[in-house]
């Protein structure tokens, strides 16, 4: 399907490995005037984008000046209001975690017409690639999927941990490696045990993955030892260890 002049497309862009794109989503990219992407969009999947497409970097990185939401809102509906078709090419899926609503809103505000396109989430693939099935008949039949980033801070981003740990079933956090420690301390206060298996997945899909297995008492160690760094996908519960041979993969 080629992109419309004067849309939006907010285009999931998949876990990472630029394979795992949707066909829509390829067909806009490829079609669009103009893509705005996100920082962990692999630079394969720019090369699909048209010769002449204006190209914009829209990726916000800690501790680096980077677009507000704002401004990466008012971007898009500058562009589409200079009669172009626009890519917002976003990691995973645009709606989980990725701020894709607000970009809904900001388009819909401004009579600009917006498309969604789905993409496959880091909260499954992530586990996926490590061999760690979210739900498995006997031992999981659902799974929590939350953001890790602001485990220490105050209220912490309205995350309740401890209404999470007493939620039955799996959890799978997001953006969290960098509070590893904050978070595992915060499942076991909230009555998860200290020998509940988990797993952490760094760069999943993508060349170099690695994965470190534990509990919530030893992987916050082994992942340091093994200096693992974002992004990485954190599953907890028995799931973690069903398909699990070896401690480091």
């Amino acid at each position: 399907m080629k992109a419309q002049a004067g849309t939006i497309y907010l285009v999931g862009a998949g876990p990472g490995d630029p394979k795992l794109i949707t066909v829509h989503g390829r067909e806009v990219l490829e079609s669009a005037d103009a893509v705005v992407h996100d920082r962990l969009v692999s630079p394969d999947l720019l090369k699909l984008a048209r010769a002449d497409a204006r190209i914009e970097d829209a990726g916000k990185t800690p501790g680096r000046a980077s677009r507000s939401q704002e401004e990466i809102n008012d971007l898009l509906v500058e562009l589409a209001r200079e009669g172009l078709s626009v890519c917002r090419l976003k990691g995973g899926d645009p709606f989980v975690f990725g701020r894709g609503g607000e970009e809904v809103l900001a388009a819909r505000a401004a009579g600009i017409p917006v498309v969604v396109v789905p993409g496959i989430s880091s909260a499954l693939a992530g586990p996926t690639a490590a061999d760690v099935p979210v739900t498995h008949r006997g031992v999981e039949s659902s799974f929590t999927v939350v953001t890790g980033h602001d485990a220490r801070s105050a209220g912490d981003a309205g995350v309740d941990w401890g209404r999470i740990a007493g939620t039955p079933g799996s959890i799978v956090v997001l953006m969290g490696v960098g509070n590893l420690g904050a978070i595992t301390g915060k499942l076991i206060e909230g009555g998860r045990s200290p020998d509940e298996p988990v797993r952490v997945v760094e760069r999943a899909t993508l060349p170099g993955q690695r994965v470190i297995s534990g509990t919530l008492a030893t992987v916050q160690q082994l992942a340091q030892e093994a200096g693992l760094k974002a992004p990485a996908v954190i599953v907890a519960g028995p799931v973690a260890a069903v398909l699990n041979d070896s401690e480091t993969t």
